[in-house]
């Protein structure tokens, strides 16, 4: 089974600048430096919708596929922040976070201003460590 999100050559900054609401742009553009900082690799798409940072191959019971480190997607309800390896590892981080929400491995801000910016960096940081210890990552 082939992934529909695939990584891909669109223009990040383009996709960034497209989103309708202002803030989400502004909160995008500041996501971009932050990750591109913190993870040492170029952003690109993945799909039509995600700003992904580096790549790592998987293997499941479907198969297996390649997905971002990290990465972003600046949504019209929150911004989406993958956190690969999920949030059992990170309690400390989100009681210092700020307001958020949570899912499997998809943390939701509505936005920046709602949280601690440097916490988001530590989060990001860590997952980036433990994805690197489970998996090669490019």
């Amino acid at each position: 089974m082939t992934l529909k999100t695939q990584e891909n050559d669109a223009d990040v900054n383009a996709f960034i600048e497209s989103v309708a609401h202002p803030q989400k742009v502004s909160d995008g553009l500041i996501l971009l430096e932050v990750m591109t900082a913190l993870t040492h690799k170029p952003a690109k798409m993945w799909g039509k919708s995600i700003v992904g940072f580096g790549k790592y191959s998987y293997q499941n019971t479907s198969g297996g596929g390649e997905w971002p480190v990290t990465g972003f997607s600046p949504r019209k309800t929150a911004i989406s922040v993958y956190i690969m390896p999920g949030f059992d590892e990170f309690s400390d981080e989100l009681a210092r976070l700020g307001k958020h929400k949570l899912g499997k491995s998809c943390l939701y801000i509505n936005k920046l201003a709602d949280i601690d910016i440097e916490v988001l960096k530590a989060i990001i940081s860590k997952s980036i460590t433990i994805m690197a210890q489970r998996y090669p990552c490019e």
